[in-house]
């Protein structure tokens, strides 16, 4: 049996409303019990959508609630020197009441990476960089004067300020698909965020091989690499595909068609951890079973679900 840990639920935030209406979304995803309100960080909208700016859109949700925390899916590394990065999260943190959530990535879609004119390294040269720029920040927010000399950042006797509210350091999210991001997240984060889609073209795959149970298990299993004995440790993360179906078998045979998937059966499709089928009651039936086999217990969903998917947190959430 994998390690448990209590349900979380999460909103990842796809629609930038109009000002009052998404004041008004945030503080209702607060009441109906979620716990994170989430932000992507990209600079075109490509496959997501039109993006606000995370960090100043999570300070002003920060002050329009009380009790949701507050996170980032995921910051490119990229786009932020590190120190910058330490003092804007650490602001963040304190501003918010210990609220905050850091999630950070190394970097994947090339189009985001052209349009800005940024050099788009190859994924070796931008995960080096992802795990000097995670040991530079826990450096920082740890407090006193801070130095780092190493192949992408140079810092010398710096001190940050604020001191994050939560010690020694925001909560972590590393997300990624691949062994090198998984074993560094393993070794390095508290939350592990799990690709089931492939990046590393530049572009959004939808490859159904990466969704398999047997290549999650995989994915676990680069993760458990990099932790050791700290794994149970570790709060496990999926984006679920919400399908309501009457008839799940063939919701499922459906879906292949859809996205034209080769090589895979309805058996096989109904196992993929990052899909819930069925009934509300189904979904529920499926979300305890998986934390039971794989250790998955935070799940975020697109704000577009919300009312979709409040029962469930209602009936899971802390559980």
């Amino acid at each position: 049996m994998a390690h448990r840990k209590p349900f979380r639920f999460g909103v990842i935030n796809e629609t930038p409303l109009p000002t009052g209406e998404w004041f008004a979304q945030l503080r209702r995803i607060e009441e109906l019990g979620f716990a994170t309100f989430l932000i992507r960080d990209h600079l075109t909208p490509d496959f997501f959508g039109d993006q606000f700016a995370p960090l100043v859109a999570l300070t002003a949700a920060a002050g329009a609630t009380s009790t949701i925390r507050l996170g980032t899916l995921v910051i490119d590394n990229d786009f932020r020197h590190p120190t910058l990065l330490a003092k804007e999260a650490a602001t963040l943190d304190q501003l918010s009441g210990g609220r905050f959530e850091l999630g950070l990535g190394a970097g994947w879609m090339r189009r985001e990476y052209d349009a800005a004119g940024l050099p788009y390294d190859r994924a070796g040269l931008r995960i080096d960089r992802l795990e000097e720029s995670i040991a530079v920040l826990k450096g920082l927010f740890a407090g006193g004067a801070f130095r780092h000399d190493g192949t992408h950042y140079q810092i010398d006797q710096l001190e940050n300020y604020p001191r994050p509210a939560q010690r020694p350091h925001p909560t972590l999210l590393i997300g990624g698909g691949k062994r090198r991001v998984l074993t560094l997240a393993g070794r390095e984060a508290d939350i592990v965020s799990i690709l089931t889609t492939s990046v590393a073209s530049g572009s959004v795959e939808d490859d159904p091989s990466e969704r398999l149970a047997p290549a999650v298990r995989q994915k676990l299993g680069w993760i458990r690499d990099g932790a050791g004995e700290r794994f149970d440790q570790i709060e496990l993360n999926l984006i679920p595909t919400l399908l309501p179906a009457d008839d799940p078998r063939q919701c499922a045979a459906e879906l292949i068609a859809e996205r034209g998937w080769n090589g895979v059966t309805v058996d096989d499709v109904l196992a993929m951890p990052s899909l819930l089928f069925g009934s509300e009651d189904d979904m529920i039936d499926t979300l305890v079973r998986r934390r039971d086999e794989y250790g998955f217990s935070y799940y975020i969903v697109s704000d577009e679900r919300i009312d979709q998917f409040a029962p469930i947190v209602q009936q899971l959430g802390g559980q």
